[in-house]
């Protein structure tokens, strides 16, 4: 089986890192051969034992409501054709616009949901009322066509959350959705001590990995040390990630005087050693897919505490991994911290559980399950 898996770039996100665990582990199965396209020649992660099955090939597409589109794909429809995948697999929305601007109808294609495709939203001519209620009308008036000319269209959603939306605003001839929740290598994140109980320290470690961007919400986490160290807990908060809001939170850092107890480290590789020495991980995103960084904390034997973003719902089973925090309020967030490591025994209860539980996520299944769904399409 030939596999074409496809993504504008792997600049650092949740989709980059699955993607790049799927093709590390599909390499390794004998029967397939399998190519990683990226659009440019963007990449935060160590990929060197991946390299030689990495193509970057610009491409573009332009659509346009009023003139012509704008189409530069013939480098990418020239590997298709030479190729001849039997499998192209999509993800992140400029990839799903560029990669359906190409003809190859004898390939089963594939549009993988990191989250809700708001291009897909069910909207008429009557109910527009904004530009991009415009823009997001078009654009899926253009990809229904091009699922169609290309002979159909097959959707892994990445939660239950997401199945559902997509099974609400496709047709019924391209609803083929399968449900496929994300992975991880988690014995790359498994803490040495795995088999010993959990200790705490003495000031509790939170972390946090995401993008500083506005959906993120660590505004919010930044409260919740306020909320702790007014209850005189000794808490220490790390964020890694970069972005937008990196301003804004350095500011209200130092406006209520926390710069000892939150340091904001940027982007980070090697991210499971900063895992494997923290207690508790937080999250605060308002909206989620999934929430990789929720696993890969978990198989750290870390309880996580988040409030509710949608996909992550289904990721934790209240008082056992941790805690969905659903009246977003700094006050219960901070309740559960304290309950979650009031004591060492209580803390190694949790910790074991999470790490149970990261179990079923491993990146090895998954790709037996996604094999699975590929054969089956085929």
């Amino acid at each position: 089986m030939k596999i074409i898996h496809i993504i504008p770039n792997l600049k650092k996100g949740g989709a980059e890192r699955i993607v790049i665990d799927i093709i590390r582990t599909l390499s390794k199965k004998k029967e397939l051969v399998v190519k990683l396209i990226l659009f440019e020649d963007k990449i935060e992660y160590d990929v060197d034992d991946i390299q030689q099955l990495i193509e970057i090939i610009p491409s573009k597409v332009s659509l346009s409501i009023s003139k012509k589109h704008v189409l530069s794909v013939t480098q990418l429809q020239n590997t298709f054709d030479f190729f001849k995948p039997d499998i192209i697999h999509s993800h992140l929305f400029e990839a799903e616009i560029v990669s359906r601007s190409c003809y190859f109808p004898s390939a089963n294609w594939f549009s993988h949901s990191h989250d809700r495709m708001q291009s897909l939203e069910n909207l008429g001519l009557l109910n527009i009322k904004t530009k991009r209620d415009l823009t997001n009308f078009f654009e899926k008036r253009y990809l229904l066509k091009r699922y169609r000319k290309n002979g159909g269209n097959h959707f892994i959603a990445i939660s239950e959350d997401i199945g559902q939306f997509l099974k609400s605003v496709l047709p019924q001839d391209l609803s083929n959705v399968y449900l496929l929740q994300n992975a991880i290598d988690v014995q790359r994140f498994l803490k040495p001590s795995y088999f010993i109980n959990a200790k705490l320290d003495a000031a509790c470690q939170l972390i946090s990995i995401g993008r500083l961007d506005k959906n993120k919400n660590h505004q919010f986490l930044i409260d919740v040390v306020a909320e702790l160290e007014n209850r005189n807990i000794p808490i220490l908060l790390t964020i890694i990630g970069e972005g937008a809001e990196r301003e804004n939170l350095e500011s209200k850092i130092s406006l209520l005087k926390l710069e000892s107890k939150i340091k904001l480290l940027g982007l980070i590789h090697n991210i499971e050693t900063y895992l494997n020495e923290s207690n508790v991980y937080v999250h605060s995103a308002l909206t989620e897919g999934f929430g990789l960084t929720l696993i890969e904390a978990m198989a750290s034997g870390l309880p996580v505490i988040t409030l509710d973003g949608g996909g992550n719902r289904m990721l934790i089973e209240q008082g056992k991994n941790g805690f969905l925090v659903e009246d977003n309020s700094t006050k219960t967030f901070a309740d559960k911290i304290i309950e979650c490591t009031s004591s060492n025994e209580k803390y190694s209860v949790y910790s074991k559980y999470a790490t149970e539980f990261a179990h079923q996520f491993d990146i090895n299944h998954y790709i037996d399950k996604l094999i699975d769904i590929y054969q089956k399409s085929l």
